[in-house]
């Protein structure tokens, strides 16, 4: 299958035979509604907008009968049912969209102060081989061959980005969620948590337009 990386946690994944599957188009995403106009399926791993344009996937499904939108409760919530087209998932879940066998890992985002409350962040895991934690360094009860990593938020930090990646074990990670870090930020990233520094693995830096075999 083939990776695309857009803007900030927004990535498309094509190859799986039935279209193409849109992952967290949010506001951070400036051609979010272009994406999801082209997208057979949306997944959504929490309901911020960084990775929720709820707006664009509204007036998506009411343009688009064939559009289907899968995450946490709050994604339901917010855009309405959409005659069972909007679909409320779960850790532990299983499902096919676009094509690709998609599984569900994880509950809530992570802490950034508790003064802010935790919402629901789910992560999935693509035909067995990519995984997408959203806002949370969760780590999955499955095998990981890609690991998207996010570097830059106000939940972010180093140190945790490091222990989630060698508790993970990939084989590969690609960095997002890095919208918020510099071009300096980015390569200093790639630095202290890739192949000579806390992990050992190259982390890649995939620019937005850019796509790759996965």
């Amino acid at each position: 299958m083939r990776l695309i990386k857009h803007a900030h946690a927004c990535v498309t994944f094509t190859g799986g035979g039935d279209g193409s599957l849109l992952v967290d188009p949010g506001t951070f995403t400036p051609d979010a509604a272009e994406l999801i106009a082209g997208a057979t399926a949306v997944l959504v791993t929490h309901e911020h907008f960084d990775h929720f344009d709820d707006a664009a996937l509204a007036a998506a499904l009411d343009r688009r009968p064939e559009l289907r939108v899968y995450g946490p409760a709050a994604v339901r919530d917010k855009l309405g049912a959409h005659d069972g087209r909007v679909v409320t998932v779960r850790s532990g879940d299983c499902f096919e969209a676009a094509g690709f066998e998609i599984h569900v890992h994880g509950e809530r985002h992570a802490r950034i102060h508790d003064d802010i409350p935790l919402v629901d962040n789910v992560g999935y895991l693509v035909d067995g081989r990519v995984f997408h934690p959203g806002d949370s360094y969760r780590v999955p009860d499955a095998r990981v061959e890609t690991l998207l990593l996010p570097t830059s938020g106000p939940w972010t930090k180093f140190g945790e980005a490091a222990d989630f990646v060698r508790a993970v074990r990939p084989a590969r990670m690609i960095q997002v969620h890095e919208l918020m870090l510099s071009e300096l930020g980015q390569n200093s990233a790639r630095m202290l948590l890739g192949e000579k520094g806390l992990t050992g693995l190259p982390l890649e830096i995939l620019p937005p337009g850019e796509s790759t075999e996965a």
